[in-house]
């Protein structure tokens, strides 16, 4: 298999540096595409100052036929070098947002989320002709509808957000201040995204170690984050003076320690644990009575990791939930044993089982 070009800027077409790529290789795509903005004339401020708008070379497609065909071509490359259990987020606005949006599901990718981000600082409207645009759009996706073991760490996203369930809006400032790179006084790039975007996207659906490809590298927002939170990237680019501007900025990012990186795992991420595993190890024993917290059921735990109450047989859920006249229970929590005089939890035991087997 061709090796990845790990941690370097490609210089080229995005459509064909991505087919030169091994198919199933990158584990996640951040995709910053043109938006294709259509502007007419030049944006200037009440006080008459030039605004420094997005009319870049780059950026102009002579229709929307024209931009569609370029966001087919290179979404099908980027589903090509997606790993099955891989995932793609594109940023947009409302110039193009849509037509991708359109061309992602017209390629069989699957829609997981649109994420609004939601800017706490935007560019004033200064002809007060519309509303202020204040927000861009995410769209998240998997490769296909039947994907699986996709990484999403909710868990870590639920500390983060002071253990409340992270929301599809975030509100963030745009790339302003010291952040904003320059040269010359002008910005380096007139769409830089912030850092603090790219962090929550990476922090969200990678893990360390994944390989983070980003088609439209610019100056380097996704390449700088991933490195600092032990990520990898491939960055592809075609202007020269971005891949220096980019080159030069990720050279100053510091990697995180390996311990700073470890982030909260939900049980649903944790091994999965057979009450029989309990048993074969001899932490519980063949005949040994359980109970329920209050002592009003009791079950016998036979050879086979089963129990067994009157004439009911079976798993320690299944028992637990037809004494109880229930359709389900947690039997880790639900049964409990003696020991040394305490009423315990079997659910201490599979911790038990799990961390020997970490």
């Amino acid at each position: 298999m061709k090796k990845l070009p790990l941690n370097k800027i490609l210089q080229g077409d995005c459509v064909e540096l991505m087919n030169s790529l091994p198919e199933n290789s990158v584990d996640m795509i951040f995709a910053d595409p043109p938006y294709n903005m259509q502007l007419s004339g030049e944006l200037r401020r009440p006080d008459d100052s030039r605004v420094d708008a997005v009319d870049d070379d780059w950026d102009q497609f002579e229709s929307f036929r024209a931009y569609d065909r370029f966001t087919h071509d290179w979404l099908k490359a980027a589903k090509r070098v997606l790993k099955d259990n891989g995932t793609i987020w594109v940023i947009g606005s409302y110039h193009n947002i849509f037509r991708v949006g359109t061309t992602l599901q017209d390629l069989g990718y699957w829609v997981l989320n649109d994420v609004i981000w939601r800017k706490s600082n935007p560019m004033p409207n200064f002809r007060g002709t519309r509303f202020t645009n204040a927000h861009e759009t995410l769209i998240w996706c998997s490769k296909d509808q039947n994907a699986k073991n996709i990484t999403f760490n909710y868990d870590a996203l639920k500390v983060m957000n002071d253990d409340v369930q992270m929301r599809s809006d975030w509100h963030l400032p745009i790339c302003s201040g010291g952040e904003r790179l320059k040269i010359d006084g002008e910005k380096a790039h007139t769409t830089q995204k912030p850092e603090a975007l790219l962090y929550r996207v990476l922090t969200a659906a990678s893990k360390p170690g994944d390989v983070i490809l980003d088609p439209f590298f610019g100056s380097g927002t996704t390449g700088a984050v991933a490195k600092r939170l032990g990520r990898n990237y491939i960055g592809i680019e075609r202007e020269s003076k971005y891949i220096e501007v980019a080159t030069k900025r990720i050279s100053k990012v510091q990697k995180l320690a390996k311990e700073d990186l470890e982030y909260t795992k939900g049980k649903r991420q944790e091994p999965r644990v057979p009450f029989g595993s309990v048993v074969e190890r001899g932490l519980l024993s063949a005949g040994q009575v359980l109970h329920d917290s209050r002592k009003r059921y009791k079950a016998r735990v036979r050879a086979d990791g089963s129990l067994v109450a009157s004439d009911i047989t079976g798993s320690i859920h299944k028992v637990g939930a037809q004494l109880q006249g229930s359709s389900t229970c947690n039997g880790w929590t639900f049964w409990h044993f003696d020991a040394e005089g305490q009423s315990v939890s079997i659910d201490v035991l599979r911790q038990q089982v799990r961390s020997e087997m970490n």
